[in-house]
């Protein structure tokens, strides 16, 4: 009986070797086989939270969005782990170039319609020049209906511009507030979109204009370039609580994991207890021993 345990003991363990090599060698064949993907890093101007098919011609028809959910859209590896979920939004082309004549009157638009965009954090505005639509980031105080102007002349004398003009940095006065910032002449504008957020015109360098940008960085531009007038609008965006967690679901953040702790999760650190209050004294002022002088070497 002890022979017969024995040995079923042994053809036992041999089986169990065998299928573990066997399983060793099927993951390394399968590891091999795998081709060698570098997982992308966030940033560079990437975004991974959704692709935006654009057509071939500028078109105000809200366009179709593809959620990315933080991954790569090549190799679907996951780059940012905090997006995922979402409410899925239409996207509203913006046409971030604001041309007009560079003599005479400006010229003028109307402003249609002003709406929000889930895609972006400030309102967009629906505008018409003459028979054509376009989409432009609305001002704090927009509304359906009004008339903006847009000019490329530089004046000798600064003009005097409503909230929603564009005009280039050159013809407006110190201390106008602006965003839409172009940053070179016909590129479109680049910087400050973000919903109520401003630059400020401080002064002038030769053909250059010193604007302060909204992170406090003082930034040089040249007098060509084109500006619009006033403060971006939805002012409360920062200021607005998302409320509760499955809102924030609906805005694109992923939760966290929960698995964190400070003290026993994962990559938790011991609270360590404070260290004793060291205690500072007065120095002891000890007598010095006697010295006995003789006359002996």
């Amino acid at each position: 009986m002890a022979l017969n345990r024995l040995f079923s003991n042994l053809s036992i363990s041999a089986s169990t070797s065998f299928i573990y090599r066997r399983t060793l060698h099927a993951s390394a064949v399968k590891f091999a086989s795998k081709p060698n993907i570098v997982k992308p890093k966030p940033g560079f101007g990437k975004s991974y939270r959704r692709i935006v098919h654009f057509p071939e011609e500028y078109t105000v028809k809200p366009l179709e969005v593809t959620n990315l959910a933080g991954r790569d859209p090549e190799t679907g590896r996951v780059v940012a782990k905090g997006i995922g979920g979402g409410i899925k939004h239409k996207y509203h082309w913006i046409d971030w170039v604001r041309d007009g004549p560079t003599e005479g009157t400006p010229q003028e638009e109307k402003v249609i319609q002003v709406l929000e965009d889930g895609c972006r954090t400030a309102h967009v505005a629906l505008v018409a020049i003459g028979d054509k639509l376009k989409y432009i980031l609305a001002t704090e105080n927009m509304k359906a209906g009004d008339i903006i102007k847009t000019s490329r002349l530089l004046p000798r004398i600064p003009v005097r511009a409503n909230e929603g003009d564009a005009y280039v940095l050159g013809a407006l006065p110190t201390g106008t507030i602006v965003h839409c910032i172009e940053k070179e002449p016909g590129q479109g504008g680049l910087y400050i979109h973000a919903a109520g957020t401003f630059g400020t015109i401080l002064r002038r360098q030769n053909d250059r204009i010193v604007v302060q940008m909204p992170s406090k960085k003082l930034f040089s531009f040249n007098e060509h370039c084109m500006a619009v007038v006033g403060r971006l609008s939805n002012v409360d965006h920062g200021n607005t609580p998302i409320g509760s967690p499955q809102r924030n679901r609906w805005l694109g953040n992923r939760p966290r994991s929960g698995l964190w702790k400070r003290k026993d999760g994962r990559h938790g650190r011991k609270i360590k207890p404070p260290k004793p209050v060291k205690e500072i004294f007065h120095p002891t002022k000890y007598s010095l021993p006697a010295i006995n002088l003789d006359m002996r070497p």
